[in-house]
């Protein structure tokens, strides 16, 4: 079963709790605080699998766990990280979150993405010992780890792709030129799902071609099986146009397409703009030479190039893929997609939620969203800590600060995070 979307929910580890103990020991008297930190909660990864061609597997499973950190311990030691999960989908799938709709990651390359990270390790009592409060009796506890829904979105990743009607010879052609064994057959809807191929010009020289099922009349509003697939074609550098120049169907090869063309133009402007090369197919059993004049002419009228071809007896069929491979040297690489989704995106009613108030001279910020954002940065590297400021900055939080009269090098506590206001 060929399965290219599906909805997931991911949740990454809870940080462990920190641990509230003193050490005892015989013969050492007030040993003081030694509770140690809680664990880190496992992240949710996703991986490309290149031996995986749908995504069947998430058809049954919807829920996707990492594991919790474990709890500190006594004698400062820290409690284990939770185990991460690794998710693994085949190579082009999108990853949107499903709320918005948005891409958080395009997996094209070959690089491990975290999709969702592990809450912190809470900060046991040997943290909050003070030369004024030397046994501290609390510790805290693990933030929670990221939760959200997302979709998978299989776009397959193909130089070429072959579209038209059904039974115009897309199936034949594939099979031809690559070691593809689509299922062929002499009626409408054999394909139905995507077929990848590799077809091979020379030494070294090749690309990917893949057969989506027919098109028809209505595809782009979802008539047919087309509008399942077109999706497929968004990342072809080239467009080739099978048509049944025969006419053997019965239809009109110039008004397929028109038609196929127009559909392309309602899904997309931008595919239907992409490069297109009409192939015209069946050219062994063409009787009426009109038909191939008249469909030349048309593709003519939207400077599309125009080959006549048989797949079946292989007639002109090295000749065009020589034809695709020459474009394919002047066009830019498989389009992949940049992400949209902004992570900790700050919303209206976050900024209503955040409290700040002012206890023994320090400042006291809070907000849910705030402990979220908090246990996805590092704040030992620099380039996160400028992210979180720059969200607080956002957020107006520093404005709040200042309205409420806050002053140079006052403390200001952020959770576990305690640091001088600095203008």
């Amino acid at each position: 079963m060929f399965i290219d979307i599906a909805k997931i929910r991911i949740t990454a580890g809870d940080g462990g709790n920190g641990k509230v103990s003193f050490h005892r020991e015989k013969y050492v008297a007030a040993g003081g605080p030694d509770g140690g930190d809680g664990g880190r909660g496992g992240d949710v990864i996703v991986k490309v699998d290149d031996n995986m061609s749908t995504l069947l597997d998430f058809k049954y499973k919807k829920k996707y766990e990492a594991g919790r950190g474990e709890d500190g311990k006594s004698a400062k030691s820290s409690g284990k990280d939770g185990q991460s999960l690794t998710i693994r989908v085949p190579r082009g799938t999108l990853i949107k979150d499903a709320e918005s709709g948005k891409i958080i990651k395009d997996m094209s390359d070959s690089d491990a993405f975290v999709a969702a990270k592990g809450g912190r390790g809470g900060w046991g009592n040997q943290h909050f010992a003070t030369p004024t409060r030397q046994t501290p009796r609390f510790a805290k506890n693990g933030t929670p780890g990221e939760s959200r829904e997302i979709i998978l979105e299989l776009k397959l990743i193909a130089d070429v792709g072959l579209i038209g009607f059904p039974n115009v010879g897309k199936s034949t052609l594939l099979s031809m030129v690559s070691s593809a064994r689509p299922k062929i057959a002499n009626y409408h809807f054999t394909t139905l799902v995507p077929n990848l191929g590799v077809v091979r010009v020379d030494e070294g020289e090749s690309f990917v071609m893949a057969d989506i099922p027919g098109l028809i009349e209505g595809a782009a509003e979802g008539v047919g099986l087309g509008h399942e697939f077109l999706r497929h074609v968004e990342r072809c550098r080239l467009i080739v146009h099978v048509i049944d120049v025969s006419g053997s169907e019965g239809r009109d090869p110039t008004e397929d397409f028109h038609k196929i063309n127009e559909e392309l133009s309602k899904y997309s402007r931008a595919l239907f703009q992409r490069p297109q090369i009409v192939a015209a197919n069946k050219t062994d059993i063409l009787e009426n030479r009109d038909l191939a004049e008249s469909l030349k002419s048309a593709a003519a009228e939207k400077g599309f190039e125009y080959m006549e071809i048989s797949a079946a007896t292989r007639q002109n069929v090295d000749k065009l893929m020589y034809r695709i491979w020459e474009k394919l040297k002047d066009l830019p690489p498989v389009t992949v997609y940049e992400p949209e989704y902004v992570e900790n995106e700050v919303s209206e009613d976050d900024i209503r939620e955040t409290k700040i108030r002012v206890e023994d001279g320090v400042y006291i910020v809070e907000g849910a969203w705030i402990e979220r954002l908090l246990g996805s940065v590092n704040l030992a590297d620099y380039e996160s800590r400028m992210y979180f400021h720059r969200v607080l900055q956002k957020a107006g939080v520093f404005d709040r600060l200042e309205e409420m009269g806050i002053e140079e090098h006052d403390t200001v506590s952020i959770y576990d995070l305690e640091f001088e206001y600095v203008y």
